[in-house]
């Protein structure tokens, strides 16, 4: 009986400490949120206010109207979704390549690979730099999608999730008449669907929280995505914490969207690629 009630008590008191950091965790996000409904200099006052006295939309008509919001959350969603597109394609087809393939020198290169995975990207930014402005490829969207077409973190990913497919599979498409692209196309592609979700939450959120790379490429104002113009946002309005934390809920709130709706999917393949992984 008493290690019944020690069970409860430790349990209930593990719910607490947990619900009490989901809450300190997302205060933060609710103080933003109501920031952004606030009157100009509401937010100010104290003590701090969580949520708006009257709420208003006129600090997202100020950033749409008049600092051409749109355009910047269009740069974001056509880079992020275009970026992740094409990673998508690259990487599982170099994955499957080194899981169901046998090539000479293929252990050597995956190695190789994960070896270059220690090099910070700051590292390799300049010569990608240098080689975009030869291509003249700077200023435009090929300069922010051709980079981060592959990574070795999503070769990696791919690779060990398509290394649990048993080989006989593929041997009896083979046999069947199929050729390599109907195989990974129509067989590997569906049987990877949950690790393919979970590589592309992974690359969309980091393409669309990305400053530092569009902030290089990227010298037209036009074409900036949306961390940019909300830190050039933030220079011109750092007085009006109300209009910036109106710009920051449209730069978080696709990122939250899309993980609610894809979540189950990347729980689900989180937990299939440390299994089978």
């Amino acid at each position: 009986m008493r290690a019944k009630i020690r069970k409860n008590i430790t349990i209930t008191a593990l719910h607490v400490v947990v619900g009490l950091g989901a809450v300190l965790t997302m205060l933060p996000f609710i103080w933003m949120l109501g920031a952004s409904f606030m009157e100009t200099g509401e937010a100010s006052t104290f003590p701090p206010k969580i949520f708006p006295a009257a709420a208003t939309l006129k600090q997202y008509i100020f950033l749409f109207e008049r600092m051409n919001l749109t355009r910047y959350f269009l740069n974001s969603l056509i880079l992020a979704v275009s970026v992740t597109l094409v990673s998508l394609f690259v990487n599982s087809l170099a994955g499957f390549a080194f899981a169901k393939y046998n090539f000479r020198g293929k252990q050597r290169i995956f190695k190789l690979l994960l070896l270059s995975m220690i090099i910070p990207g700051q590292v390799t930014m300049l010569p990608v730099f240098l080689l975009l402005n030869k291509l003249g490829l700077l200023n435009s969207y090929l300069g922010i999608i051709l980079p981060g077409m592959a990574s070795i973190f999503g070769i990696f990913l791919i690779r060990q999730y398509l290394s649990s497919i048993p080989d006989s599979l593929l041997e009896a498409a083979y046999l069947d008449g199929a050729n390599d692209f109907y195989i990974y196309w129509k067989i590997v592609i569906p049987l990877a669907m949950p690790i393919l979700v979970t590589l592309a939450l992974f690359t969309f959120m980091g393409t669309w929280n990305d400053f530092l790379w569009p902030l290089i490429v990227m010298s037209d104002e036009s074409m900036y995505t949306l961390p940019v113009a909300l830190a050039n946002l933030s220079k011109e309005f750092v007085l009006d914490p109300e209009l910036m934390m109106a710009g920051s809920v449209i730069t978080v709130l696709p990122v939250i969207l899309v993980f609610l709706a894809l979540q189950r999917y990347y729980i689900r393949g989180i937990l299939i690629g440390g299994l089978k992984g």
